[in-house]
């Protein structure tokens, strides 16, 4: 009896014993770090995008903690991959918020990967800031017009770069007959090229056609021999680096030499890898930033990228630090890791200095800022001109 009853108790003190090493072990990881997810297009289509805004996020996330970290912790980025595609989108935030417990996440690119992810992130009482999606919906819940909680960006929204796009087409290049080629597959392109129509026809401009296209097709001249034979003067083509570098080689094979316009779904190293530099010459796209910004702020990101990284930051980059140091600021002025207080700071955000310009977050949690025109000169990007609000 006494033999059974020792080996019982030896037994619980074991178990006591190992649960309050567990205990210790799970409750050091919580106190001394907070996590902050970041979810991006690190594979697929969109890939250099994503990769930009890990990149950019990871280097805002050390700069902070070799500055003591955030409420006297150090903050722990943890990654995760929505492949390019809305599905794992909303995969990866449910994880995020269920799983490893992150305080909130930044990170995306892509309109209609954020609108999947903030479908979640809404369920979860997740805060949640996005990189790079301009697509209205991303923000405002499409069926009921009514302003999501819990998920804001940093990046200007399409109907004012559709605008932006319109007017230099009208004002600088002087053209008024276009054609436009949408990406049916992707919420960001037939938003971004409704709004330029839009304003490109109460501007006087006339759209011959409109032609559509879907994402990873190859082969694009049936569509561009159908545009050469209504001789536009411009062609605008509000997709993403990938197709739109093989519709401008395409183009140009086939002998159309007008300007062809686009959006930020442009910026990318490898649209010059699959379009070559001689056939986008006579191409511009709008956009968040420019590495010809000549602020100091500006030129110290660019080095410190090029230092962390050994390139030249795209617009990505910038919009992916400048997400997470307004996350960050705003859990600092919550002084809380509770997602409700980290969601009404947010939500609060005025005059950030952000390296994409001073960004408030308005009524409708967008980003309000300048956007700027780049021409593709030789293969290299030239800014042309900031537009504000």
């Amino acid at each position: 009896m006494r033999k059974a009853t020792f080996k019982l108790v030896a037994v619980l003190m074991s178990m006591l014993l190992m649960g309050s090493v567990l205990a210790g072990c799970g409750s050091s990881s919580d106190s001394n770090s907070i996590k902050i997810g970041l979810l991006n297009e690190m594979t697929g289509g969109n890939a250099t995008f994503g990769t930009s805004a890990a990149n950019g996020a990871k280097m805002a996330i050390k700069e902070a903690n070799a500055k003591g970290g955030l409420l006297g912790k150090q903050i722990q980025a943890v990654i995760a991959d929505n492949k390019s595609e809305p599905s794992e989108s909303a995969n990866a935030m449910t994880k995020l918020a269920t799983q490893d417990k992150v305080v909130a996440v930044t990170g995306i690119f892509a309109s209609s990967n954020a609108i999947a992810a903030s479908s979640v992130a809404e369920a979860n009482k997740m805060p949640f800031v996005a990189v790079g999606a301009t697509n209205p919906k991303v923000t405002v819940d499409e069926k009921t017009g009514k302003v999501k909680d819990y998920t804001f960006r940093v990046c200007f929204i399409d109907p004012f770069q559709g605008t932006v796009g319109a007017n230099f087409v009208l004002n600088t290049l002087k053209l008024k007959q276009a054609v436009i080629l949408v990406d049916n597959s992707s919420d960001y392109s037939k938003g971004l090229s409704a709004f330029f129509k839009d304003a490109f026809t109460k501007g006087g401009g006339s759209i011959l056609a409109e032609e559509a296209y879907l994402q990873k097709d190859q082969d694009f001249k049936t569509i561009l021999t159908k545009v050469k034979g209504l001789n536009p003067e411009v062609i605008y083509v509000p997709g993403y680096y990938e197709e739109v570098g093989k519709i401008v080689k395409q183009a140009r094979e086939l002998g159309i030499n007008v300007p062809i316009i686009g959006g930020d779904g442009w910026d990318s190293p490898k649209l010059v890898e699959v379009g070559t530099a001689a056939a986008l010459n006579n191409t511009y796209f709008t956009n968040h930033y420019s590495v010809d910004d000549n602020s100091a702020a500006s030129k110290a990101f660019v080095e410190a990228y090029k230092k962390e990284y050994g390139q030249v930051p795209d617009a990505m980059a910038v919009l992916g630090y400048d997400a997470a140091n307004l996350l960050i600021d705003a859990i600092k002025r919550a002084n809380s890791v509770d997602k409700e207080k980290i969601q009404a700071a947010l939500a609060a955000t005025k005059d950030f200095p952000a390296i994409t310009g001073s960004t408030t977050l308005n009524a409708t949690h967008d980003a309000v800022k300048s956007a700027v025109i780049i021409e593709m000169k030789d293969g290299k990007q030239v800014y042309k001109a900031t537009v504000k609000p």
